[in-house]
């Protein structure tokens, strides 16, 4: 096809090579309606038939309608590569539609409590079936790739060429990011006595405290944050030491508190059992460079607490799937603090970041940040 006009207000030569439109030139106005309309249909035509021609990879999500699931479904509305495999309500745990559903899939992302996601996991069948589990059953277990690409370059090359993937927990997501690095890096030794305290929103305690917490009528004790996980046993503590690769197993203090999601994480340490003379300063400028480049982690200016008065909220970073890194404290003692959305970062966001590198397409794609 090609098509141009003369005169002083216009010159567009339009030119098809295959499938698609190359277009030279500029066209201010007078190109006459009748060229235009057949230029842009042909455009849409082209644009058309690219779409179709787009390898689409099946995904079929098990455990859809939960929290994590679902979120996952939204981050896909509007991706073209992509065709998720569907499941009847009424079929949703039947064990053998299940077991159809994932051996004709490309990627299964397993949105279960551990129980199920360990049944489903034995379902595979199809070798070529990639997993994806967003629960804790398998993020410490031997063959699976733990899903932080972030952390180092072999975490992502191992993201990258796995079958399978789990995808970190949220409270360990915030952790991690606090006291791998300073670990990696000799900062942190291996045998500190490592403390944390969180605070998440109650959309990452499932659909049941969801319900409780969005009930008429409840109990007064959840208008206040509430700590849990008091004998010292939360799930997450697990893959707290194994990832970090600390000797001894964190404290760890919890809250729920009474807003739906976003997650903050702190790690305090004294800075004279810490290497290299650190000082809040100075540790800000390592985490600075340590994720330098990378989309999901920023690490926000020194200093931009006061810009909140000299507060932080858990629920700052709801709805975005990535992670805010701050450093305060003084030359005694610094903090380390990570926030982001529980459902984001801390589990849906990553989840599909993960399905994008396997898939060779950049990072953020169809993500929020």
């Amino acid at each position: 096809m090609r098509f141009s006009g003369k005169g002083s207000m216009m010159n567009v030569v339009g030119k098809a090579v295959g499938k698609r439109i190359t277009v030279y030139g500029r066209c201010l106005m007078g190109f006459g309606y009748r060229a235009k309309l057949v230029f842009k249909e042909e455009w849409s035509v082209t644009s058309r038939m690219e779409r179709e021609n787009i390898k689409k990879t099946k995904v079929f999500i098990d455990g859809s309608e939960g929290t994590t699931g679902l979120r996952i479904y939204e981050r896909f509305a509007g991706r073209e590569d992509i065709e998720l495999l569907s499941i009847s309500a009424e079929l949703r745990k039947d064990k053998e539609e299940r077991r159809r559903r994932i051996n004709e899939s490309e990627v299964t992302f397993l949105c279960l409590p551990d129980a199920a996601a360990r049944e489903s996991v034995g379902l595979v069948e199809n070798e070529k079936v990639t997993v994806i589990d967003t629960s804790t059953a398998h993020r410490t277990e031997e063959g699976w790739a733990y899903g932080f690409p972030e952390l180092s370059a072999g975490h992502r090359e191992a993201v990258r060429g796995a079958k399978r993937i789990a995808v970190p927990g949220c409270y360990a997501t915030g952790f991690i990011t606090a006291v791998y690095p300073m670990v990696a890096a000799g900062i942190l030794p291996k045998d500190y006595p490592v403390s944390a305290f969180a605070m998440s929103g109650y959309s990452g305690a499932g659909k049941k405290t969801i319900a409780v917490y969005e009930a008429e009528g409840r109990e007064s004790a959840l208008d206040a944050p509430r700590e849990y996980a008091l004998g010292q046993n939360h799930k997450h503590l697990k893959e707290m030491q194994k990832v970090t690769g600390l000797e001894r197993t964190p404290l760890f203090s919890p809250l729920i508190c009474d807003y739906y999601s976003g997650m903050l994480i702190t790690v305090p340490f004294y800075t004279d059992m810490l290497s290299g003379g650190q000082t809040p300063e100075k540790l800000h400028g390592f985490f600075q460079d340590y994720f330098q480049g990378e989309k999901f982690i920023r690490v926000t200016p020194f200093g931009k607490e006061a810009e909140y008065q000299g507060f932080l909220a858990g629920n700052s970073c709801s709805g975005w799937d990535g992670l805010e890194i701050f450093v305060t404290g003084n030359d005694e003692r610094v903090l380390v603090s990570a926030r982001f959305d529980n459902l984001g970062k801390g589990a849906s966001g990553a989840a599909v970041q993960c399905l994008n590198l396997i898939l060779g397409c950049e990072e953020d794609k169809g993500l929020n940040l």
